[in-house]
Parts: C-alpha cells; sequence; structure tokens
C-alpha cells in the first residue's frame, strides 16, 4: 500500500516540475517579445498558460484522488495540501507571463530589452526563483525553501532600480506609454517572484507542519 502511495507522490512531484517547466518557458517567451514582436511566439505563450491551467485540474483531480483512496496523515497529508495551494500560485505565473506577452506586442518597435537590459535581468533572477522554490518542494529540501524570501529580495530590488531608471528618463523624451509598459512588465515580474515566496512558505509548511 505505502509503496502505491510512494508512487503517486512521484507522479505528483512530476507534474508539478512539468507545470513549472511550462511556467519557465512562458516567462522565458513573454519577454524574448521585447525584441522581437512576433505574433506566433505571443501565441505560444497563450498556449503555456493554457497548458498551465490543465496541469492545475490535473494535479486538483490527483491529490483529490490521494485523499480520498489514500487517506494520507500527518506529513503526508500536509504535503498533498500544500501542493494543491501552489498550484494556485503556479497558475497565476502562467497569467502573468501572459499579460507580459501582451504588453510586449503593444510596446513600440524600438523599446526593447536595450531600453532596459536590467528587464532581462530580474526575468532571470525571477525564472530561477520559481524554479527553486518547486525544486525545494519535490526535494524536500526546507534550507533552500527557506532562502527564497533572500532570493525575492534580488528581485524587489531590480524592481526599484527599474522604477527609478523610468523615473529619469520619462522626464527626457522616453515615450511616457513606453515606460508605464515597461514598469508594469517589472511589476509582474515581481508578482510572480511573490508566488514563489507563496509556494515556499507552502513547502515549509509540509516539511514542518
Amino acid at each position: 500500500m505505502r509503496k502505491r502511495f510512494d508512487e503517486d507522490l512521484k507522479y505528483l512531484n512530476n507534474l508539478l516540475l512539468e507545470m513549472a517547466m511550462l511556467n519557465e518557458n512562458a516567462i522565458k517567451k513573454a519577454i524574448s517579445l521585447l525584441d522581437k514582436k512576433d505574433p506566433q511566439v505571443a501565441q505560444e505563450v497563450l498556449k503555456f498558460e493554457e497548458k498551465i491551467d490543465v496541469y492545475e485540474e490535473i494535479i486538483q483531480k490527483h491529490c483529490l484522488k490521494l485523499f480520498v483512496e489514500q487517506q494520507p496523515a500527518a506529513g503526508d497529508l500536509r504535503r498533498i495540501s500544500a501542493a494543491l495551494k501552489m498550484i494556485t500560485d503556479m497558475e497565476r505565473i502562467g497569467d502573468n507571463s501572459r499579460d507580459i506577452a501582451e504588453i510586449c506586442m503593444i510596446l513600440p518597435d524600438n523599446y526593447g530589452q536595450n531600453k532596459f537590459p536590467l528587464i532581462k535581468k530580474m526575468a532571470d533572477s525571477t525564472i530561477e526563483i520559481v524554479n527553486n522554490a518547486i525544486n525545494s518542494f519535490v526535494n524536500r529540501d526546507i534550507e533552500s525553501a527557506m532562502q527564497i524570501e533572500k532570493e525575492d529580495d534580488v528581485v524587489d530590488n531590480y524592481f526599484v532600480m527599474i522604477r527609478d531608471e523610468i523615473i529619469d528618463i520619462i522626464k527626457s523624451d522616453f515615450d511616457p506609454e513606453a515606460a508605464i509598459d515597461f514598469l508594469m512588465i517589472a511589476k509582474y515580474l515581481e508578482r510572480i517572484a511573490d508566488h514563489a515566496v507563496n509556494i515556499s512558505n507552502w513547502v515549509i509548511f509540509s516539511i514542518k507542519g
């Protein structure tokens, strides 16, 4: 009976990793639209977001199946409950990636990453924090989970730097609407990192209670 349960938990981990990979691809594809406004890539981001929604439903059903068939107790119960909470944040990461893609597609053609190189660095840090949060759950690594808030500080600092830079350049001949769009992209990245912090908190709960 325990062997079957362990296999079900392994399957849950695999589903979460696959969902996290979709999140990563969605963020990367969305940010890439800054340099090339490709409608096909924008459509790919939308498809990633739709797949993320599908994974959320699959994982929900799998977790409910474990509750009913296995009736987990203590640590196992917390682990499955945490997974259910985590996928809500992961689904919202997909939504935020779609929002970034939509903004990138309406920016003026000459307003790419070269205007704000910090955006790419912020996106890379955001992707890393999301992956680290999910890996901490899969690996049951509480120390890694507890580092996520410090990693989130890096993303927050990028947001402050980008905001301050926008305040400076908006006084010049920089397109004010584009400046606001860049600020919104940075804000969505910050929100994604906040979702990763939420995930890490559920990881800690699943291990420590």
